[in-house]
């Protein structure tokens, strides 16, 4: 697990620690930014899920991102374009993105905003094959 970059205590391992409650964020201020996970070998992933920390202090907000898929961590393919995904503390703060199912082990999320903070943001991302 890799960022473009982090502040304070908010480092990318957060985002694959399996504890909601805490979080990657970014650089403010700073678009583009990117998180890239190493799925260990080449998967055929279907979806991901975003998450941010279910707590009410977190207000609702859109992130904008794309999602690019690689085998060798070299070369990216974009396997979603850039959306804005919504996330509000009344559902869970998650965000569902769905993929065509194209085989990488490599995912990077490629973040270009955020409307509740001026960085890029997640607790914790999960890949999955179905």
């Amino acid at each position: 697990m890799t960022a473009s970059s982090h502040v304070d205590v908010y480092g990318a391992q957060n985002a694959v620690d399996g504890n909601p409650n805490t979080y990657w964020e970014s650089r403010n201020n700073a678009f583009p930014q990117t998180l890239t996970v190493d799925l260990g070998a080449a998967k055929t992933v279907k979806r991901v899920v975003l998450k941010l920390p279910p707590a009410a202090a977190w207000a609702t907000r859109t992130q904008t991102l794309s999602v690019l898929g690689s085998t060798d961590n070299s070369t990216y393919n974009t396997l979603k374009a850039s959306a804005g995904y919504g996330f509000n503390p009344s559902s869970g703060n998650t965000a569902t993105v769905t993929l065509p199912g194209t085989s990488a082990r490599y995912l990077r999320l490629t973040f270009t905003g955020n409307t509740g903070w001026p960085a890029a943001q997640l607790s914790e991302v999960e890949a999955y094959t179905s």
